[in-house]
């Protein structure tokens, strides 16, 4: 985390690149429009890298335990995004309280991928925090999980499952079938506890009883329900209003509305990257009395 802080890599991640090359080599060579054809292509993408990764680290373990120790630091930090997420929610914050709304849009639409003409600034608001809580539980939460559970290989496994679902889980069945049904539902089954325990932490370094409330009551009405349940949380922790219509290219998208209390401004969207500070601390102390209660026990 402190390499990631110091030294982030940002948009041009090469590991990210490499891995996205990869992917659209076995679309092109395995996508026939089948199910099955898409499972072959994700065991394929991502088993290998996990086993190299699984079995460097137990080799290394068996040498010497800070040699594994170094190689888990330097596999996670490719894999992690805390200091690039909190920088650009920050750079919008500050774009916004200058009322520089051309310049809020150019990077929320840099870092959302979606086009932001038109969109106000509480519109802007809004959709900077919902990116914000996404990432963070996405590029950091959810990482870290599989890595204290799993190791490094675990960490890769689930970070590539991501981009995978990413990358296939959403295409148009209409042009190409089936194939990306397995690496959604893969990647929902490996998000089912992470999801939760990111919701769980938020509402712990917030407000826990909005945020509870609003995961038990709204989460379920969001498009997709997995990150919703996050959303939902983070909008209660924080006490802001997030989801409502936006208008994408002259299209209405309809999305219910999550949270309670005010609507977004540049200082809700500051206070999200608290939380997922906030989150980050009590992760590392949770992890630091589970080391420690290890140590004693053993």
């Amino acid at each position: 985390l402190l390499l990631e802080h110091f030294r982030p890599m940002g948009g041009g991640n090469p590991v990210s690149l490499l891995f996205t090359r990869y992917a659209n080599y076995l679309e092109r060579h395995f996508n026939a429009g089948q199910n099955v054809h898409g499972m072959v292509a994700w065991l394929l993408a991502v088993l290998l890298p996990v086993a190299v990764v699984g079995g460097i680290y137990g080799g290394l373990y068996y040498l010497n335990s800070l040699l594994a120790w170094a190689f888990g630091a330097v596999v996670l930090y490719p894999l992690l995004s805390l200091k690039q997420l909190s920088g650009q929610a920050e750079r919008i914050a500050a774009a916004l309280r200058v009322a520089d709304l051309d310049e809020a849009r150019r990077l929320l639409s840099q870092w959302h991928g979606r086009p932001a003409d038109g969109l106000g600034a509480a519109e802007i608001a809004r959709v900077g925090i919902e990116q914000t809580l996404s990432c963070a539980h996405k590029n950091l939460f959810g990482v870290i999980i599989w890595f204290v559970v799993f190791g490094p290989a675990g960490a890769v496994l689930y970070r590539l499952s991501q981009l995978l679902n990413q990358k296939w889980g959403s295409l148009d069945e209409s042009d190409f079938g089936e194939f990306g049904k397995f690496s959604a539902r893969a990647f929902d089954l490996m998000d089912w506890v992470p999801l939760r325990l990111s919701a769980i932490s938020f509402a712990v370094v917030g407000d826990f009883e909005d945020a509870v409330y609003c995961w038990r009551s709204q989460a379920s009405a969001w498009a997709q329900q997995g990150i919703g349940i996050v959303l939902a949380s983070g909008a209660g922790a924080l006490g802001v209003k997030l989801g409502e219509p936006l208008s994408y290219g002259g299209n209405i998208e309809f999305r219910p509305e999550l949270g309670l209390g005010d609507d977004a401004d540049a200082d809700y969207l500051d206070s999200a990257v608290s939380l997922v500070w906030r989150t980050v601390v009590l992760w590392l102390v949770l992890l630091l009395l589970l080391t420690l209660a290890g140590w004693v026990s053993g």
